[in-house]
């Protein structure tokens, strides 16, 4: 039997998966995020118990994702201070001698819906997260879009609602998307929980107009076929017509798009998206 691994790594949990050849999974856990060699060993621990022939990983960053560069694998200038310049590739291949693929959770999460999601039948899509932080990654005909290192689509800037007196949370911009829509973004404006602000609150306008922004600004620079849109801000059911619709106006009929349903989703995988997207970079290493 064939089995791969795959690892969500994020700020407050790692998901670690073993899947088959058809990427059903076959054992999955989760583990708190806690100091590197405490996460590090729990890892290896996992996978140790399987013959897996690759391992994917997709994790919060900023990573280097550059497969020349001497520092591959590594955990750079996060704000998780612990997890600072953190060799994760490194010590897991040391440990395990397998190959790894390693790239961030957005781009992991927009693999796995390229590949068997919502845009399995496109040759391009972008993928954004709105959760705790936000991102996005971008494929097109089955590569990566990344140059130096990964896109950092969150930290777009964006054009302030002219009532909104907000500074934004982010330490390094400010007003960039995710510095005025993340979960802690929305929690310090509302002082509640994202989950728990009603559907009918004013700041669901703000983030509709200020996320159409950057889809709209990414759909002019990339002319991808469609924009996948996840993360837990996303279980408020009313924000995905708010988000269709505010694009619709910004865009004016400039660029044409013949539905905008099917230009703006939902992640359609369940939530496994970046768990199956893992599972297909181990598999590709694996090769």
């Amino acid at each position: 039997m064939t089995y791969y691994g795959a690892i969500e790594a994020g700020g407050t949990k790692f998901i670690l998966a073993i899947g088959n050849k058809n990427f059903e999974i076959i054992k999955q856990i989760e583990i708190p995020t806690q100091h590197p060699k405490v996460t590090l060993t729990k890892i290896v621990e996992f996978f140790s118990s399987y013959q897996i022939e690759g391992l994917g990983i997709g994790t919060f960053g900023p990573v280097d994702v550059r497969l020349d560069s001497p520092t591959y694998g590594w955990i750079t200038n996060t704000p998780k201070i612990e997890w600072q310049n953190t060799d994760l590739v490194g010590y897991i291949k040391k440990k395990l001698s397998i190959p790894i693929s390693i790239v961030t959770d957005v781009q992991a999460s927009c693999y796995g819906e390229y590949l068997y999601g919502a845009a399995k039948e496109k040759s391009s899509c972008v993928y954004y997260t709105v959760g705790t932080g936000v991102g996005g990654g971008a494929i097109n005909k089955g590569e990566f879009v990344g140059g130096i290192s990964h896109p950092e689509m969150g930290h777009v800037i964006i054009q302030k609602d002219l009532q909104d007196d907000f500074f934004g949370v982010c330490p390094f911009h400010g007003n960039c998307l995710e510095g005025m829509i993340s979960g802690p973004a929305l929690e310090k404006r509302t002082h509640m929980l994202g989950k728990t602000i009603p559907a009918d609150h004013p700041i669901w306008k703000i983030v509709s107009n200020y996320l159409a922004q950057a889809i709209l600004n990414t759909s002019l620079t990339l002319d991808t076929e469609m924009f996948i849109l996840g993360g837990g801000v996303f279980k408020q059911k009313q924000l995905l017509p708010m988000v269709q619709n505010e694009f619709v106006k910004l865009n004016n009929g400039y660029k044409t798009i013949e539905n905008i349903n099917d230009y703006i989703q939902l992640a359609s995988l369940d939530g496994n998206q970046a768990i199956i997207g893992c599972l297909a970079l181990a598999r590709d290493v694996a090769k």
